[in-house]
């Protein structure tokens, strides 16, 4: 009966460890990181469009893959609008309600009553791949042109002083 009980109170001890570990294993990109893994000029379709690197950022897991953006320079080439940061993704993400394999992705915003509406397409053959909503965050945060937050701080991407909500797969 003593071991059964000594049992279950390191059982209760590590199991809250367990689930922080889990969402923990992901951190924020270093420079390096973020400049091996993101193209200087990114494949959009026909096109390959500079990167801006200095607003590059992004998250790293323990076995190496990495979920990083950037904001793309767009002026003369045929965005239109469509896009302004690439995405790259070695893992299963959710932004909103969108579901991206990994892959490369391209997306742009709108102004909405609700904050923005982002639209998310695929980088190579600019197939839309949905529509999500960013939030504006609260008063006082820092502005951003393209921050893909650590889930151990936030677990949103933002973009200016609006945040897109993210959720990790397996």
């Amino acid at each position: 009966m003593k071991s059964l009980v000594l049992f279950l109170l390191v059982s209760l001890a590590v199991l809250p460890n367990l689930g922080a570990q889990s969402k923990s294993h992901w951190r924020s990109a270093t420079a390096t990181e973020l400049e091996t893994a993101l193209p200087a000029r990114a494949p959009v379709e026909k096109e390959r469009i500079e990167t801006e690197k200095r607003t590059a950022s992004g998250i790293i897991n323990t076995q190496g893959k990495i979920i990083a953006g950037v904001v793309l320079i767009t002026a003369g080439y045929s965005a239109d609008g469509k896009y302004s940061h690439y995405l790259l993704v070695q893992a299963p993400i959710t932004v909103g309600d969108i579901a991206l394999s990994p892959g490369n992705y391209v997306f742009g915003w709108q102004r909405s009553e609700s904050g923005l509406s982002v639209k998310l397409y695929d980088a190579a053959t600019g197939a839309d791949r949905g529509t999500a909503t960013a939030h504006r965050l609260s008063t006082g945060s820092r502005v951003e042109s393209f921050r893909l937050w650590a889930p151990s701080d936030h677990q949103f991407i933002q973009i200016g002083r609006f945040a897109l909500p993210y959720s990790l797969g397996e």
